[in-house]
């Protein structure tokens, strides 16, 4: 029987990732678990957020014709050549900035994926099955993006 006394910690990170493509599935996993690792937490859970609008975080599997259906998938759903209000910054008036390119597609896409993932942490470990992994889904690059990342849960003294 372990007689050590729990004790609660949290931390919070930022992970920075430089996209490449237009739309693209960047692997989180290993940044994650070594976020985790670092912690010491051996019982809780790690929350995972993008910062922007235009991407989004899923669990999935990395397999590359996978991720490839879910790129035509996203396109079907809001092609990048279609016509969006948002785009049009003749009636357009909120939310602006100087040299704003035409994103609505990109919104449009994530409002189907969610913008977090709650992840267990069990034995200092994520919880995840055989062939899940963790995605930060951009959806309007290539671009620099953030994640947060909140670590938290129980650690042993």
């Amino acid at each position: 029987m372990d007689t050590l006394t729990p004790v609660a910690t949290r931390r919070d990170a930022r992970i920075a990732v430089s996209t490449r493509r237009p739309t693209e599935f960047i692997d989180l996993t290993i940044r994650l678990q070594q976020l985790v690792a670092a912690t010491r937490v051996q019982l809780g859970f790690v929350n995972v957020q993008t910062m922007h609008t235009t991407t989004a975080v899923v669990v999935n599997e990395h397999e590359p014709l996978l991720l490839a259906d879910f790129e035509r998938q996203l396109e079907q759903l809001a092609p990048h050549h279609g016509a969006y209000r948002h785009d049009d910054t003749s009636v357009r008036t909120v939310n602006l900035t100087d040299g704003e390119r035409p994103n609505g597609h990109a919104h449009c896409r994530a409002l189907f994926l969610p913008s977090s993932a709650s992840l267990n942490v069990v034995n200092g470990r994520l919880q995840l099955g055989r062939w899940q992994r963790v995605f930060l889904v951009e959806l309007d690059g290539p671009r620099q993006r953030e994640v947060s990342v909140v670590v938290l849960g129980e650690t042993r003294p």
